[in-house]
C-alpha cells in the first residue's frame, strides 16, 4: 500500500474529508490537494502533522503499511487470551460502538 492510499484509507475510516483532515492536521486544504493531485509523496513535516490528525505516529503509520494484517493479528490473539467471560464482555463493548 502506497502512503497516499493509506493516508485516504485512514481518513475515509474517521468519515473525514480532504478539509477536515487538512483542519485537524493543521495544514491548508491546497497542501492536501496538491499531494492528491500529483499523485506525490508528502514531506515528512506534512505526513507528521496527518499522523498526528489521526493520532498515530510515523512508526505506526509505516508499520501499517509495511504490513497491513498485523493489528488484526494482533488483536485475534489477544481476543483469544480472553477467558468466556471477558469474550462475551468485550462482544457487548463493541456492540455499543
Amino acid at each position: 500500500m502506497e502512503v497516499l492510499e493509506k493516508i485516504d484509507e485512514l481518513r475515509k475510516e474517521r468519515g473525514w474529508s480532504v478539509n477536515n483532515l487538512a483542519m485537524e492536521a493543521m495544514l491548508t486544504q491546497s497542501t492536501l490537494n496538491n499531494l492528491y493531485s500529483r499523485k506525490a509523496e508528502p514531506k515528512l513535516s506534512t505526513l507528521r502533522a496527518i499522523c498526528g490528525a489521526f493520532g498515530i505516529t510515523l512508526s505506526e503509520f509505516f508499520a501499517e503499511i509495511e504490513n497491513p494484517d498485523k493489528n488484526a493479528d494482533e488483536l485475534s490473539e489477544a481476543v483469544r487470551k480472553l477467558n468466556k467471560q471477558q469474550k462475551h464482555a468485550l462482544a457487548i463493548f463493541l456492540k455499543t460502538i
